[in-house]
């Protein structure tokens, strides 16, 4: 197990920060989405125009 280990050091460092990238994005999204942001408004043309309009923001926006 420790030869194994030993030999793909280099892919378990390469893993674990990709992991730790993609966990930081996830928690990144829920907090924001807890707080009432979402990525829906922010190319600036609005969420009229916006396919998920109904579906990223509560009723109060219409």
């Amino acid at each position: 197990m420790f030869t194994f280990l030993l030999d793909n050091i280099g892919t378990i460092v390469v893993l674990l920060i990709v992991v730790a990238v993609v966990a930081a994005i996830i928690i990144s999204h829920f907090r924001a989405k807890k707080k009432g942001k979402s990525s829906c408004g922010s190319c600036g043309c609005g969420c009229a125009s916006c396919a998920m309009a109904g579906k990223c923001h509560s009723n109060n926006h219409k």
